[in-house]
């Protein structure tokens, strides 16, 4: 807490609704740090949203303290908080004109114009609309608009950027161009940005450090890799990204042996310990499988004790952009690869992974 730019402390929040109370966000403790790319990510009624206006200020828990730069800001309200936030509608005035809108908070902290004009100029220039100054929202496309709120929003030199799912409106393309936008953006003025989003590829893409959310509780706090491959619980293992799931009981500890319908995998546990006889889940995504052909190869040792082996039948193919996704029937039911080569459906190969890539998820993980 002491270093941290912003501090959630124990925050709660709750509506009344029709049918009693709804706990939109539970006890959420986070800590962001200056000049961090720091994402909400979560499914629809996870609390992202209602967490994000908590720090805004546009909502007041009912439990919990909001620290800002070491000042407790609970009760303050958006305007006394140095902060801005960037709406998914953008929210741009459709009666002023581009500049007047990015200028305007300027203008509502009555800046003398001396000051106002060279900002305006560098915002323009910075996100490459000078050309767009004089016309109104409703003569923008979906992606000028959303350059020019981010213009508004960064012109006051906030301390913390809020972005609430601002590109989830906007067509494929222009949503991955500005996502790169974004990043260069964030590294370029080291502003501390908290952007919520559903979109697990785009926080994954985009952010420092992701918190993970579910049912109005943060399931893991992690970078983007950490949160890839060491999944803390079942939910975000199921959550981020494609994966296998096997099921199976530890019949030894060390090193890790489990037995799935009477065959043994090599795992590893990177968050717990697990017990002899115990009941676990073993997550390997898709990427960690290589396919082998039947006949030897002289380069791969497959009696190396640290790698799993098993024989399949490619049954399916999806193609995804440059790599195919490959359905494979198994004596552990059906795993899912992903090669970069072409694959023959029908045809038998070996597949082969190793230890490290067969993960425990831990028995307290969410379902």
């Amino acid at each position: 807490m002491k270093d941290s730019l912003l501090y959630l402390d124990q925050v709660s929040k709750l509506y009344a609704t029709p049918q009693g109370w709804l706990q939109a966000v539970r006890e959420v403790t986070l800590e962001v740090q200056a000049g961090e790319f720091y994402s909400l990510l979560g499914s629809s009624g996870s609390g992202k949203t209602t967490t994000l206006r908590l720090i805004g200020g546009f909502e007041i828990p009912d439990a919990g303290r909001v620290m800002l730069g070491g000042e407790d800001v609970t009760q303050l309200p958006p305007h006394r908080r140095d902060l801005h936030t960037v709406f998914q509608n953008y929210a741009l005035f459709p009666h002023l004109s581009v500049a007047q809108n990015i200028a305007y908070p300027l203008k509502i902290a009555r800046l003398p114009d001396s000051e106002i004009k060279p900002r305006l100029a560098d915002a323009l220039e910075m996100f490459r609309i000078s050309e767009l100054a004089e016309r109104r929202p409703t003569q923008l496309s979906g992606g000028q608009q959303q350059r020019v709120a981010l213009a508004r929003a960064l012109i006051s030199r906030p301390k913390v950027l809020l972005l609430d799912e601002p590109l989830s409106a906007l067509d494929a393309q222009i949503r991955e161009d500005l996502r790169q936008e974004l990043r260069q953006l964030q590294r370029q003025t080291n502003l501390t940005f908290i952007y919520v989003t559903h979109d697990q590829e785009e926080a994954l893409g985009l952010s420092d450090r992701i918190a993970v959310m579910q049912q109005g509780q943060v399931e893991q706090v992690g970078s983007p890799r950490e949160i890839y491959d060491r999944p803390a619980s079942l939910f975000v293992a199921r959550f981020i990204g494609k994966a296998n799931f096997l099921t199976g009981r530890v019949i030894q500890t060390e090193p890790l042996t489990v037995a799935v319908q009477e065959l043994t995998i090599r795992a590893t546990a990177p968050s717990h310990q697990p017990l002899l006889g115990e009941t676990v889940t073993l997550m390997i995504r898709p990427e960690q499988l290589r396919l082998n052909s039947l006949q030897p190869d002289p380069l791969l040792d497959l009696e190396q004790p640290n790698l799993n082996q098993i024989r399949g039948k490619i049954t399916g193919e999806t193609y995804v952009g440059q790599l195919l996704q490959l359905q494979i029937d198994t004596a552990l039911g059906p795993l899912i690869a992903t090669v970069l080569g072409g694959a023959v459906l029908g045809g038998e190969v070996n597949l082969t992974w190793p230890a490290f890539a067969c993960i425990v998820i831990s028995p307290s993980a969410s379902a």
